[in-house]
């Protein structure tokens, strides 16, 4: 046991790494799934893990695999689409997720055919799948960073955040803070995408942070423990898959996502929120 658990951890520097920069992502990214999840944007998320990728592909472009300019990169092609799929879907007939699924796959093929005009196959997986078990020194200062941002941002918006996904009429109806709440929120989204992105890539960034969420809900359906358990959950997948990508020679990134799907489809049979095994064999109603 302990050769197959312990050990791969505690003998190698890269699964270190690899261990410290999956805990950053799941803190960060867990909780910002919740609220996509609640307020009914889990593709809005998956659209905008698809937008990062030219920005982060001219970086490539300019300056190679160079953590800063991917990052700014990233940064700035992921504002230009969430502000101009909002603009399209305000001023047009277009609604939001066709705008977003629009902008989404014009920006998945203008990033890798912009990574193809420079990089080798091996630089192309590199920006779609990620190298969690390359992490350096400023990566993971940036997942801490991230993590460390969202975690405060989301304290401080915590009851404007809960009060949109409850009854967002009320809350335009008593304060002003829902526009402000909303575009810090999606700054979040990108930030965490981001940082996310440079472990696991842009294909499946996005699965580290809608998984845990959604394998939350089966168990609790208080707010406050979904983001919770979803850290939790998060935390979990990664260990399991990086210990999985170790002994079973796969890759890394996929591994941990496969994890995260293993923790969701057990969540959806056995969870007490609706799970499908607690749907089949109903308690008792309750009697007079």
């Amino acid at each position: 046991m302990v050769d197959l658990f312990y050990a791969p951890l505690a003998e190698f520097e890269f699964m270190q790494r690899a261990l410290v920069g999956v805990i950053a992502i799941a803190l960060g990214g867990g909780p910002v799934g919740v609220f996509l999840m609640l307020r009914r944007m889990s593709l809005t998320g998956d659209a905008m893990a698809h937008a990062i990728l030219p920005g982060a592909a001219v970086g490539y472009l300019l300056a190679g695999l160079s953590l800063p300019a991917m990052t700014v990169g990233g940064l700035f092609a992921g504002v230009i689409v969430a502000v101009a799929a909002g603009l399209v879907s305000r001023f047009t007939a277009l609604k939001e997720d066709a705008s977003l699924a629009a902008f989404y796959l014009l920006s998945l093929a203008l990033g890798v055919t912009i990574v193809s005009l420079r990089g080798s196959n091996v630089d192309l997986l590199h920006v779609l799948f990620g190298t969690v078990l390359a992490l350096d020194d400023g990566t993971l200062l940036l997942l801490a960073s991230i993590s460390t941002i969202t975690v405060v941002a989301l304290a401080v918006l915590y009851r404007p955040l809960v009060l949109e996904c409850v009854d967002p009429i009320f809350l335009r109806s008593v304060s002003r803070s829902g526009t402000p709440t909303h575009l810090i929120f999606l700054g979040l989204v990108v930030l965490n995408l981001v940082g996310g992105f440079h472990a696991l890539g842009t294909l499946l960034a996005v699965g580290m942070m809608m998984l845990p969420a959604a394998a939350s809900r089966f168990w609790t359906s208080d707010i406050t423990m979904m983001m919770l358990v979803s850290v939790l959950v998060g935390i979990v997948s990664g260990i399991s898959g990086l210990l999985l990508s170790f002994h079973a020679e796969l890759p890394a990134g996929p591994a941990i996502i496969l994890s995260a799907g293993a923790v969701y489809v057990i969540s959806l049979v056995l969870g007490r929120e609706g799970g499908l095994l607690w749907l089949a064999w109903p308690g008792r109603h309750l009697e007079a």
